[in-house]
């Protein structure tokens, strides 16, 4: 019987790969808010209100998706060698023989 192959999984993904995102999700909010005080007046305030809340609730989907998205492209699988598995597999029992004490 064949054993199966063991993966790694890291994460490559650094603040200056979603530094964009959050620049560009800071100018949209920024310019909503510009929106809504240009609207704001006595008689249409709620159209401000209404403005402001349109602009997060049609930009949030877009913004999950992209962080989404760019952290999933920035996971990778790398397959580990026969040691490297059998090295975890010994380090994994000898961690769950250790008994657990409490903190004082």
């Amino acid at each position: 019987m064949e054993q199966l192959t063991k993966y790694r999984l890291s994460c490559t993904l650094s603040f200056g790969d979603i530094y964009g995102q959050i620049m560009v999700w800071i100018i949209v909010i920024f310019l909503t808010l510009a929106s809504a005080l240009a609207l704001w007046s006595s008689e249409r305030q709620i159209y401000a209100l209404a403005t402001v809340g349109l602009v997060l609730v049609i930009s949030l989907p877009f913004l999950l998706f992209a962080f989404v998205t760019t952290l999933l492209n920035h996971l990778e699988l790398t397959p580990m060698d026969m040691k490297e598995t059998t090295a975890t597999d010994r380090g994994n029992l000898a961690s769950t023989k250790k008994p657990i004490q409490a903190a004082s």
